[in-house]
């Protein structure tokens, strides 16, 4: 090939690579073993999230149905899906976002962004939390952001903090790769790991293990909030 025509297929394949976003090939689109739970299209799949799970299982069948209208209205009014991507609003009275599918052991990819002073989380089996923050955000130090998300923050008597700070700056894309086998929990952010076969607690009711099934959840935590690449395989 002429040098003048590959430094010019050079130049054009580098502009190609600059005007794609990242990520761009592989958007909600599976790896091979695992499911799509988001379409990058709309909010199927998904439903307003009801109580916990304790009041849930108190519900009549009337209740319920009752409640969960009102929930996926509150979805609808809050989350919508922009450019590939779920969003948040930012208002607190959104409520947290759910599968209508119950999940026992799994793998579970998923893509996250917040913003300056974000704040979020990922509820297994529906109960909290897979900890999102921004460790840069001052306030929330007292609390451990400074330490990065990844934190299964409501645990009390295991590991409560990530092994490391793993968070790109507020505004860009991170992401989680979360493993749970029976109570057991491990969680990579940006391909390092973060929390390594940690038992997660049952912040529902402290005197019984983790459920053993339940949602997928997305918090809200009143800060403006991006999701997308939500992958899942089942595991046995």
């Amino acid at each position: 090939m002429h040098p003048a025509i590959r430094n010019k297929l050079i130049l054009a394949v580098g502009v190609f690579c600059l005007l794609v976003p990242e990520g761009f090939a592989k958007d909600n689109a599976p790896p091979e073993g695992f499911v799509a739970l988001f379409n990058g299209k709309n909010l199927s799949g998904w439903q307003g999230l009801v109580a916990d799970p304790v009041k849930r299982a108190a519900m009549s069948p009337a209740q319920l149905k009752t409640a969960q209208q009102k929930a996926d209205q509150q979805m609808r009014d809050h989350w919508t899906v922009v450019d590939g991507a779920l969003r948040f609003d930012g208002d607190r009275h959104g409520g947290n976002l759910c599968t209508v599918k119950d999940y026992r052991n799994f793998e579970l990819h998923i893509d996250w962004k917040i913003l300056p002073g974000g704040d979020s989380g990922i509820y297994l089996r529906g109960a909290p939390q897979v900890q999102i923050w921004d460790p840069e955000h001052e306030p929330y130090w007292e609390m451990g952001a400074d330490r990065g998300s990844g934190a299964l923050w409501n645990n009390q008597k295991n590991a409560r903090f990530p092994l490391v700070k793993a968070d790109r700056t507020a505004g860009k894309w991170n992401t989680f790769h979360i493993k749970m086998v029976g109570e057991n929990l491990s969680v990579t952010l940006n391909d390092q790991l973060v929390v390594d076969k940690v038992v997660m607690e049952n912040y529902w009711e402290r005197d019984k293990s983790i459920y053993a099934t339940g949602p997928i959840e997305l918090q809200n935590h009143g800060t403006v909030l991006w999701f997308k690449n939500i992958y899942l395989r089942e595991l046995p």
